[in-house]
């Protein structure tokens, strides 16, 4: 009788070592691949319109353009600050979705929840209606300010008690909350239809209109978010055990939650300002980015960050295209194309856990 010797505990640690730089391996060429296609989308959206620019002009009009050329001036200035703010809104909502779900530990959490988007509605319509301000330029941050402020109050009211921001009380203030500013929007509109006209442009979320000073504004806003989400990820995935664990583990889970509340407030005030409120992104993209990586937030936090931007650059694209002249805004791209696969996502989730 052959018995097979257990393997020694040296050997099993070598192994399992093996295991996870087999894993980093895997996971940085995934990351690598999803650099190449964040850069392919970027070319798809400087090249291709409701007039196609060959690529010699696509690179012109980037470094030195000349402006007596046509396609190159489309190219530098229509295109280029599309392309921008589809990479910073990108950014922006898959970080910021991310840490959402994170935080909250709820899978349908997506910057909405917090009452961001509607607070946004609320003061934009009011600088609409009230100030009559008519442009983007100008009525834009009012969008900034209203997610701030909404995203506060729902902190606030989700901490008053002895246990704090727990993920349920926040799911409730904010449903509440939003319940609230989309009453008071609505209230707004209903009685000035002409600003009805303006704000369900806006309310649909687009890339285009929006000029470099408005990017340059929002940069430092999503570079500081950025910087707070991707610093995350060994708290989230405490977080992800639960409250206690985490508090076993030596994690100061308010300071964390109180973190990624403050990253999601500036990710999405900053997207909101950009795109105004794209929606299903935010949601769809970490779920997506978990098929791949698992669930270690240190890994889903830069995989979304490269493939939410690349996302909207291509849902941008085909918005042009599919309708020429004219184009379907980003955001109903973005719905539209973005729930068949999430629905397939929820039916092998619900059937994996059958």
């Amino acid at each position: 009788m052959n018995a097979t010797a257990p393997a020694r505990p040296a050997e099993d640690r070598d192994r399992a070592g093996a295991g996870r730089r087999r894993t980093r391996v895997t996971l940085t060429a995934g990351l690598l691949g999803l650099g190449v296609l964040l850069l392919a989308a970027t070319a798809l959206s400087l090249a291709v319109g409701s007039g196609d620019v060959p690529l010699r002009d696509v690179v012109q009009g980037v470094v030195d353009p000349d402006r007596s050329v046509r396609a190159q001036l489309v190219v530098q200035e229509v295109r280029v600050p599309r392309t921008l703010a589809g990479l910073l809104a990108g950014v922006a909502l898959g970080l910021a979705g991310t840490v959402m779900q994170g935080v909250t530990r709820n899978p349908l959490a997506d910057p909405g929840l917090l009452g961001i988007n509607a607070g946004a509605a609320v003061t934009v319509v009011f600088a609409m209606s009230v100030l009559s301000l008519t442009e983007p330029e100008q009525y834009i941050w009012f969008g900034f300010l209203g997610a701030c402020l909404a995203a506060a109050l729902v902190y606030g009211v989700a901490g008053i008690g002895r246990e704090g921001a727990t993920p349920v009380k926040l799911a409730l203030a904010g449903a509440a909350v939003s319940a609230l500013l989309i009453s008071v929007s609505d209230a707004m509109l209903l009685t000035d239809s002409h600003t009805y006209d303006q704000f369900r442009f806006w309310q649909v979320g687009a890339l285009d209109g929006r000029g470099l000073d408005v990017l340059l504004q929002a940069l430092p806003f999503v570079l500081v978010g950025s910087l707070l989400a991707l610093g995350l990820g060994p708290r989230l995935n405490g977080l992800a055990l639960g409250d206690d664990i985490a508090r076993a583990l030596g994690q100061r889970v308010a300071a964390a939650r109180l973190t990624g509340g403050v990253s999601v407030v500036l990710l999405c005030g900053a997207a909101t300002a950009v795109a105004g409120p794209i929606g299903f992104v935010g949601l769809a993209v970490p779920h997506a980015v978990r098929m791949i990586t698992g669930p270690d937030h240190r890994w889903v936090l830069p995989y979304s960050a490269l493939a939410a931007p690349a996302l909207l650059l291509l849902a941008d694209v085909l918005g042009r295209v599919v309708a020429r002249p004219g184009e379907v805004q980003v955001g109903v791209v973005t719905a539209a194309v973005g729930c068949v696969p999430f629905i397939l996502l929820v039916r092998s989730r619900g059937k994996a856990a059958l």
